[in-house]
């Protein structure tokens, strides 16, 4: 028990650890800083690329502390973006690592899906790939 008494806190802080660690060893990066904005960027961009309901049933499975990130600085009337290209989902991800030694591209990108393959229902992650542009579910393996 936290000595607290606040379990639900302690139990999201720690999930969420596991998350970027297993980001950072799937990444095989040494700053989990940057495993973390990799995560919290690509998740804006899958965000702007969902419907609002399809968005609303992605972020009931991810952890408390990490739904919170997803759903960080977003404008509902501005999605789904009319611009549903693999460049346009890429950029905002590519500036953000541009000085990032580390950052491979797609390559890290798609690591950020396998995450989710394995933390997120294989139902959840289908439906959400049905929904995103081609060249974009070209890029997240199945799960």
């Amino acid at each position: 028990m936290s000595n607290q008494g606040l379990e639900t806190i302690d139990h999201t802080v720690h999930v969420t650890h596991d998350w970027i660690n297993e980001l950072a060893d799937r990444l095989d990066w040494s700053s989990k800083r940057s495993a973390l904005r990799l995560l919290r960027v690509t998740m804006h961009q899958i965000r702007d690329n969902l419907l609002i309901d399809e968005m609303a049933q992605f972020s009931a499975q991810l952890p408390l502390l990490i739904r919170g990130m997803f759903f960080e600085g977003w404008v509902p009337k501005r999605t789904p973006l009319k611009d549903r290209h693999l460049g346009d989902f890429c950029a905002p991800i590519e500036s953000m690592f541009e000085h990032t030694l580390e950052y491979r591209g797609i390559e890290d990108i798609t690591r950020v899906f396998v995450l989710l393959n394995n933390r997120l229902s294989r139902g959840e992650i289908e439906d959400v790939r049905a929904n995103l542009p081609t060249a974009i579910r070209e890029i997240w393996p199945e799960p």
